[in-house]
């Protein structure tokens, strides 16, 4: 950080005058006042990015303090009880000119510039729910870091969730199955359909720690609840029960993953994480070997590990009789086809019954589902709660 800065200025004020520095000059009742001592904490053209700005006047009070970049856009902050000091509400991102103007009670201005220096490191974020998308009621909002994040308070506290309908939620930290760093807002219980949901990622200029980076922008992204469409898998009767607004619209015979080994079915609550279509599976991507390597049609995406509901046509003839595939839910090409075009991404499908190999990891999809509402909100950064790097 840079040393701090002291502006001393001789600054004059007249009567009926706007106070700004100089605007008294030339007439017959001004009056010279005391030199207004103002110091900042940053200052200088290389100046560290990732911190507050602080404004600090050596006697006297403050009355208005503005920290503006040079396209116009303003740090807020605010003026501290005794009058003394300005802090932003957010920290200084890098590679930003910033021109600081100041005013105390007594109408005396004074102004400084100083300019951060680009990040060494920035870290990104991915974002599940596109802008304009309408979702399931089992979908998260799901944010997974390119770079470690240290600081989860610090960046917890720039996120902020607002819906329609004041739904209750709360974020919570774990490792993504990549390995990287997520972080998820899920809502105490599945979401209402119709509401509208708003995320604000105020990230810039925050940093995330050693080894992270500082973030370089703000994220934002907007998305509506769809239908109340929920999906119960049986492993027990081998069907799949469809409800729709809490009708049943359908029972689909099925087979889902062979009992007793790796070929199992995970288990629990998912959400369905993207219609993928026709795609190439090939079983030696997720550790089974030569088993199987075709084009599978309707392809449904449950977990990153690779269990899907999809058509099946090759194992007809267990379609409600036996679980016999590879640990995805199979149906035939006709009720792949119609399922298909019905659901929509974040509908929840669970997985009951006996011959499962248990419940996916967290974050291998969406498995936030499977913890209570208490163990859930443990997981935030703000909960006092011990966090692992």
């Amino acid at each position: 950080m840079a040393g701090t800065a002291l502006l001393v200025l001789a600054l004059t004020a007249c009567g009926g005058g706007s106070g700004a520095a100089g605007s008294g000059a030339g007439q017959a009742d001004s009056k010279q006042k005391p030199d207004m001592a103002l110091s900042v904490n940053l200052t200088g053209d290389q100046v560290k990015a990732g911190e507050p700005v602080k404004v600090t006047l050596a006697d006297g009070k403050l009355s208005l303090v503005k920290v503006t970049d040079g396209k116009g856009g303003e740090l807020a902050g605010r003026i501290s009880a005794d009058g003394r000091t300005w802090t932003s509400e957010r920290s200084a991102p890098p590679g930003t000119d910033y021109k600081v103007e100041a005013q105390n009670t007594d109408s005396q201005s004074a102004a400084l510039q100083f300019k951060t220096s680009a990040a060494d490191k920035v870290n990104k974020v991915s974002i599940n729910v596109a802008k304009g998308s309408t979702v399931g009621v089992a979908m998260p909002v799901s944010l997974v870091f390119d770079n470690p994040v240290r600081n989860k308070a610090e960046v917890e506290k720039q996120l902020k969730v607002t819906t329609s309908d004041n739904t209750e939620g709360s974020w919570g930290w774990f490792k993504d199955y990549s390995g990287n760093d997520r972080v998820d807002w899920r809502p105490k219980d599945y979401w209402k359909s119709g509401t509208d949901v708003k995320v604000e990622m105020n990230l810039n200029g925050v940093d995330s720690g050693p080894g992270g980076g500082l973030f370089a922008r703000d994220y934002t992204t907007e998305f509506k609840i769809g239908k109340d469409r929920r999906m119960e898998v049986s492993l027990d009767t081998k069907k799949m029960k469809v409800t729709e607004d809490g009708q049943a619209v359908s029972t689909i015979p099925i087979s889902a993953g062979t009992p007793g080994g790796k070929k199992a079915s995970w288990s629990g609550k998912m959400a369905l994480m993207a219609k993928e279509g026709t795609i190439r599976m090939d079983s030696q991507t997720v550790g089974l070997g030569d088993a199987y390597d075709k084009m599978v049609d309707y392809s449904m995406r449950l977990t990153w590990s690779g269990m899907y509901a999809h058509a099946a046509p090759w194992n007809s003839a267990n379609f409600g009789r036996a679980n016999a595939s590879s640990g995805c839910v199979g149906m035939s090409d006709a009720d792949a086809a119609s399922f298909y075009a019905r659901v929509q991404v974040g509908d929840p499908f669970e997985v009951v019954g006996e011959g499962s190999k248990g419940n996916a990891d967290i974050g291998n999809g969406y498995g936030e589902w499977n913890l209570s509402w208490d163990q859930w909100k443990a997981k935030s950064a703000l909960s006092g709660a011990p966090q692992n790097g």
